[in-house]
């Protein structure tokens, strides 16, 4: 019988005196806006951090509760009550609604948000303001062009979250190569290096836009298996044909540039998608990069690229340090959930190069986000790693492959079986299967290798189909399955350069004491944690 002024209009949070874990907070407009820009900046705020990275990722990850909506923690993002979404913001963004009439919805794929304050219940408590909340919205989503509304008609609540995610080196060419204007460039990529509409970098960076912007193109570089990612030998220097450059091969007889090769640069270029585990050569390649680019200081500027088995996981053991070698470029661990911009950066801090690393970062990329939830195009890094799915295996079906153990070279489906002459893959299937291992299914098979290891000889073995890959923990997988191979076949299974790839003597010892696998993985857990707080300076997203 009263109006309510400063005070909860919620009955129920009224009825407890005002404050409640549902209602009773109040704030303004400016204050919103600045928690908005603060969740859109992944926890911080200007130079001051409020949440971690993996904190705000956590929270705004959208998922599905049993249901047929789609939340997140704490957030709404496609449910009956995501009207004030609009009609034009994606299923990726995400928001919330108050039992007043307030409502906030943020896009993380555009940077935008929208914050509507209104008292409905003001003042016989009837109002409806739901329609009006949603119109805001639409034209706020419609203010920031056509990019917003193809993501909307794409995307559906039933299927993988998509975002309209730019590599790199769509950010630099929108951003009309700011960061590159008036430089003589040398550029480190191969077939992955490409842009959202199809040209690859060197065309972009040779492009009559980039000419004008004064960027001038005047080396390449190719890492392992080529300019063209289809190699498997060692690769000789070549000449482009479109561009007539010189490429100077990286994984020749030499892995790193020649001092000679960055003389007259005003910096180098990097922009080659990796695969997110430790022994993929890419990284180490990049490594190399960074250090001799550093002794001539000539800047190195990283065009970053997702993490295609997500950037908010990381797992296995850390390397030794003096296990270093091609395979095992730094002291990280198997799974180390970063993009190779910030990988770049945590290199430079880390090996002390000297500061000189600029990353042009990824457009609504999120740490959680698989590559195929980014609407990339996928372009086959390397002649065996041809899909997400193989990519997902790989961190831990890739550390079997130095022992006598065939995982898939020279099939069809390269790291999504293992198999050997000497292997039962009935048995080894019912040990795994009865592990309960999540998110993965084991059927037994027979293979002929075509290429490789037991190239033309018939294999038993395993195939692995993943039915949960945010379940799925490969490294895990891997010595599950090391684990099973030690103890049925212990005479066989020649492990002894299964260490190359761990490159953690504590691992390969527990392995060899036998250890079950729960004691392998959870001795990982005090080097992961500090890994996590070394990680966690150079997070960018």
């Amino acid at each position: 019988e009263r109006w309510l002024r400063g005070e909860v209009h919620d009955a129920r949070a009224f009825a407890v005196g005002g404050v409640a874990g549902h209602a009773g907070l109040f704030s303004t407009a400016d204050d919103l806006s600045r928690y908005c820009r603060m969740i859109l900046a992944g926890g911080r705020l200007g130079k001051t951090r409020i949440l971690s990275p993996l904190g705000v990722e956590a929270m705004t990850r959208p998922r599905f509760f049993g249901d047929e909506s789609l939340r997140a923690l704490g957030w709404d993002v496609a449910t009956a009550y995501s009207r004030n979404r609009g009609d034009l913001f994606p299923p990726g963004s995400f928001g919330h609604t108050g039992f007043t009439g307030t409502s906030l919805w943020l896009d993380p794929s555009s940077g935008t948000y929208v914050v509507f304050l209104s008292s409905r219940l003001h003042p016989d408590g009837k109002g409806d303001v739901g329609r009006l909340r949603g119109i805001v919205s639409t034209i706020a989503a419609a203010a920031i062009g056509d990019d917003t509304r193809r993501a909307a008609r794409r995307l559906s609540a039933r299927l993988p979250i998509r975002r309209e995610v730019l590599a790199g080196v769509d950010v630099l060419a929108a951003d009309g190569f700011r960061q590159l204007a008036g430089k003589r460039i040398g550029l480190v990529t191969n077939a992955t290096g490409r842009a959202r509409d199809g040209r690859s970098t060197i065309e972009v960076l040779a492009s009559e836009e980039a000419r004008k912007a004064g960027v001038k193109l005047v080396r390449l570089f190719s890492p392992e298996h080529g300019i063209l990612s289809d190699s498997e030998a060692k690769v000789e220097d070549q000449v482009d044909p479109t561009t007539r450059l010189p490429i100077r091969s990286l994984y020749g007889e030499e892995r790193r540039p020649r001092a000679g090769d960055v003389e007259g640069l005003d910096a180098l270029v990097f922009d080659v998608q990796d695969v997110g585990a430790r022994f993929y050569t890419y990284i180490a390649t990049l490594r190399s990069v960074l250090e001799e680019a550093a002794k001539a200081r000539v800047p190195v500027v990283v065009l970053d690229r997702p993490d295609p088995i997500r950037g908010s996981v990381v797992e296995g053991p850390l390397a030794d340090a003096d296990r270093l070698s091609f395979t095992v470029p730094h002291t990280i661990p198997v799974r180390y959930g970063m993009t190779p911009g910030e990988l770049a950066l945590l290199y430079d801090k880390e090996l002390r190069l000297g500061g000189h690393v600029k990353v042009v970062r990824l457009s609504g990329w999120a740490r959680g986000l698989w590559y195929d939830e980014t609407g990339l195009e996928w372009v086959n890094p390397s002649p065996n790693m041809r899909s997400p799915a193989e990519a997902t295996l790989y961190p831990g079906i890739g550390l079997l492959e130095t022992t006598n153990l065939s995982v898939g070279r020279g099939t069809d489906t390269p790291f999504e079986v293992i198999g050997a002459p000497w292997l039962d893959g009935g048995r080894l299937t019912a040990v795994l299967s009865a592990r309960r291992i999540p998110g993965i299914v084991f059927t037994p098979i027979h293979f002929r290798p075509a290429a490789s290891t037991y190239a033309g000889e018939r294999c038993g073995g395993v195939r692995f189909t993943v039915t949960d890959r945010d379940a799925l923990v490969p490294v895990t997988l891997g010595i599950e399955i090391a684990v099973a191979l030690r103890d049925l076949y212990p005479a066989d299974w020649k492990r002894e350069k299964f260490s190359d790839l761990l490159a953690n003597r504590d691992t390969f010892n527990r392995l060899e004491r036998g250890e079950t696998s729960d004691s392998i993985v959870h001795s990982w857990d005090k080097g992961l944690e500090e890994f996590r707080k070394r990680r966690a300076r150079y997070l960018l997203y």
